[in-house]
């Protein structure tokens, strides 16, 4: 049986921005059931202890998203959330002690990404205000800037970064420079279980995107799968809107799904470092994983 570093539940395909870097989904605005939910838990226990809930749209947007931690830490899963963070104050109250709750992600980009964000103080205070309450349950916080250009790696609009970074080096009282010690593609730790990520803008893949030839290697159905909020399974969260569809949990068992002859003909073409799905081809996280 197939075993993953992580499975991502979408848990719903809404979101209440619209970034930049994020094209919007074609598919139905809708909200997991708590019900399904925990269906789709049992599904895919076998399979890994890790969930991430997201694919596409915002999680903290979920009414009962303390119901879905309270589930995920019946069953034993440890959670991850990757939120733009706009919505932390109003649900607090809903994050704060929940022990499934591991990791939580902010993706800070979301800000300048989102043409209409205002006051970007206010913005980090509020998630600043979570993380210190969240101090004693030792989750764990990545703050992320994936905002950098290829040609212009350590520099792209700088002003607006180095807004966010000074909020944060005063916060934690850091006696340096954030970008003196990050990396594209890594991280600094600016205070227990709080860390800084940056990394190049994100480029989702698209079916309209140029085709490579192809080679290279990719973790997808390795140490990933995703479900989406409808029930269709994909290969890795970079399929935001179900373009290979290797079935649907309401009609086939998630074990069956993920060993099925599409998802197994995936993972043989990687092993021969060669994709074989047109969507993998015009994937450029791909090419991290070199040819």
């Amino acid at each position: 049986m197939k075993t993953f570093k992580k499975v991502y539940i979408e848990i719903t395909s809404i979101c209440n921005l619209a970034c930049t870097f994020c094209p919007p989904t074609e598919r139905k605005a809708n909200f997991i059931k708590v019900e399904d939910f925990a269906r789709r838990l049992d599904e895919i226990k076998p399979h890994t202890r890790y969930i991430y809930l997201h694919v596409k749209g915002e999680p903290l947007l979920h009414p009962k998203i303390d119901e879905l931690l309270d589930i995920s830490h019946e069953k034993g899963f440890k959670v991850n959330i990757t939120t733009n963070g706009t919505l932390i104050a109003k649900n607090r109250h809903k994050l704060l002690g929940k022990p499934a709750l591991r990791q939580m992600n902010f993706s800070l980009h979301s800000f300048d990404g989102h043409e209409g964000s205002m006051n970007r103080e206010g913005y980090l205070r509020e998630i600043l205000s979570f993380v210190r309450a969240a101090e004693e349950f030792k989750v764990i916080f990545s703050f992320r800037l994936w905002n950098l250009t290829q040609d212009n790696a350590t520099n792209l609009d700088k002003s607006r970064n180095r807004q966010t970074l000074e909020i944060l080096e005063q916060e934690f009282n850091l006696d340096y420079r954030i970008e003196e010690r990050v990396e594209p593609g890594g991280g600094v730790r600016v205070a227990d279980h709080v860390y800084l990520n940056q990394d190049y803008e994100f480029q989702w893949p698209s079916l309209t995107a140029p085709e490579d030839e192809g080679k290279g290697f990719c973790h997808a159905l390795r140490s990933q799968a995703a479900i989406l909020v409808d029930g269709t399974v994909v290969p890795c969260c970079l399929d935001g809107e179900g373009v290979i569809n290797l079935g649907n949990i309401h009609q086939k068992s998630f074990s069956d799904i993920v060993d099925g002859e599409r998802a197994n003909n995936l993972v043989d073409g990687f092993s021969r470092r060669e994709a074989v799905e047109e969507l993998c081809r015009k994937c450029g996280y791909r090419q991290r994983f070199g040819a």
